[in-house]
């Protein structure tokens, strides 16, 4: 038989569509065409593909070769669709059973040796293989992350010829078994929220920002510990479900090649450079790549010297704080990428960093500060639930003497308790509650109204600000276990945004 169809996956974001790889043998002049909008690296394949298959003990068709890759109007990149053109040409010259490529998907590069390498993006294809009821074969370096998946029939070879042993069925491949059992509920290598000597305030808007989902900004002078609180937060987070854990997974898959399998259900923490780019904060490229808000996905993105960021970088984080995801938008593609993350972002007061330090060390003018803090926006700032003052601490070459404090695990049962109630009432965090489901979860009784009255005149609140405070009041009713928002809550609440505070002044 002339003609063959093998089956292999492209990436289109966080998608796999199915690419058909069409293979067709005629008479003529030997030639190797590939068509169906192939980029540089797949139209590369061919001089690979007729090296793998002549060190592999088969013979390449001296005839004319047409490769399809369908559909044609469908971009295709990377390396990942070379073993699935090698067995496509192998099928249609009869070295191997066509019939036999129906039931099996391919991802994986091939070496001139013959040899599998590991490609990106495995465990997308992996997902759309499983609901297409295939099997899979990939690199041996995959199969880790192909064994993410239950239900899905995989195998990891080392070289083309194992796989065509396994197709013809003189030399089967052990299935993958899934990996998904060997979970571990804690992450051993997680700082420890123990390890923090005092800042007590500052812990406590850590337990609830992790219990509400909310965004936390600490100000502070250098030293203060802002950037230890920082790395805390991950461990304080509940475990990851399962479907939780396949996205946040995902999105690492397709951006890093070979990522940590054993971690794959770890809260993520990425802490970009404030010298990083709209494009690798928010996604981007030629191709569409997910940026660091995507790849903080279900986790904790920390910016670390706030006001050092570019403008326009920070800006672009408004649109995903709000909706969660991002599209990135190219003149030949685009793609949308989950964007479900905490922001956790950590400043100084001044540009010396000592401003309202006790020690009295900053000799900035108000112009220079006022400068500084104008390098963040308004409307970024009113996106951030908490902001709280990290002071030095006057006594801290003692406080190694004191009792360590609470561990991350002590304060991670409080924060699951009360993310409990909140998805038995509205079935998500605090911090995603609506205007309208607001109005029903968080009811002031008159002394709590008058309250708030009293401080958005005093602090100029918007709107979002307002909501903001009541969405606070609401985790810190949570975690005391009251169905009611008390007075106690609501000043609470206003005392963990000392930016608003600082402006009314």
């Amino acid at each position: 038989m002339s003609l063959a169809v093998a089956y292999s996956r492209a990436r289109d974001g966080l998608r796999a569509p199915l690419v058909s790889i069409e293979t067709h043998l005629t008479n003529g002049l030997p030639a190797f065409n590939l068509v169906g909008l192939a980029e540089a690296a797949v139209k590369e394949s061919r001089e690979r593909v007729r090296s793998a298959i002549l060190n592999s003990g088969f013979e390449f068709p001296g005839r004319r070769i047409t490769v399809n890759l369908a559909p044609a109007d469908l971009p295709k990149e990377g390396t990942r669709f070379d073993l699935a053109i090698a067995l496509g040409i192998l099928a249609a010259s009869g070295q191997i059973p066509a019939a036999r490529l129906q039931d099996v998907e391919c991802v994986a590069e091939l070496a001139l040796s013959g040899e599998l390498r590991p490609v990106r993006a495995v465990l997308p294809a992996a997902l759309a293989t499983r609901a297409a009821v295939r099997e899979l074969v990939v690199a041996a370096e995959d199969a880790g992350e192909a064994s993410l998946v239950d239900d899905l029939v995989a195998y990891g070879a080392p070289t083309l010829t194992a796989a065509c042993g396994h197709l013809i069925g003189t030399a089967p491949l052990l299935r993958l078994q899934p990996l998904r059992g060997e979970r571990a509920i804690d992450n051993p290598d997680a700082p420890d929220l123990a390890d923090v000597f005092g800042q007590y305030r500052a812990k406590r808007a850590l337990e609830v920002a992790a219990a509400g989902g909310h965004h936390l900004l600490l100000v502070g002078p250098p030293g203060t510990g802002k950037t230890m609180l920082a790395m805390r937060l991950p461990g304080l987070l509940p475990p990851l479900t399962d479907e939780e854990a396949f996205e946040s997974a995902a999105v690492r898959s397709l951006a890093v090649q070979g990522f940590d399998v054993a971690a794959w259900h770890h809260r993520p923490f990425r802490a970009p450079h404030h010298t990083s780019s709209a494009a690798a904060i928010i996604g981007g490229g030629a191709i569409p790549r997910p940026g660091e808000v995507s790849l903080a996905h279900h986790g904790v993105l920390f910016l670390d010297e706030l006001p050092e960021f570019d403008r326009r970088v920070l800006e672009v984080l408004r649109e995903p704080l709000e909706t969660r995801h991002v599209t990135v938008s190219r003149a030949a593609r685009q793609a949308e990428f989950p964007a479900g993350f905490q922001l956790v972002c950590a400043m100084n007061p001044c540009p010396c960093g000592y401003d309202g330090d006790s020690s009295g060390r900053c000799r900035c003018h108000g112009d220079a500060i006022k400068r500084y803090r104008e390098r963040i926006s308004g409307p970024l700032l009113d996106r951030i639930d908490l902001q709280i003052e990290v002071p030095r601490q006057a006594d801290w070459s003692h406080q190694h003497q004191h009792a360590r404090g609470e561990s991350s695990a002590d304060v991670r049962r409080r924060v699951a308790a009360a993310r409990a109630v909140q998805i038995a009432r509205q079935g998500y965090v605090n911090q995603r509650l609506s205007t309208r489901e607001l109005q029903r979860v968080a009811t002031l009784d008159e002394p709590g109204w008058r309250l708030l009255e009293a401080a958005v005149q005093r602090f100029g609140l918007s709107a979002r600000g307002y909501h903001r405070i009541l969405k606070l009041a609401r985790t810190l009713a949570d975690l005391e276990a009251r169905s009611a928002i008390v007075t106690d809550d609501l000043a609470e609440a206003l005392s963990l945004r000392c930016l608003e505070r600082s402006a009314s002044r």
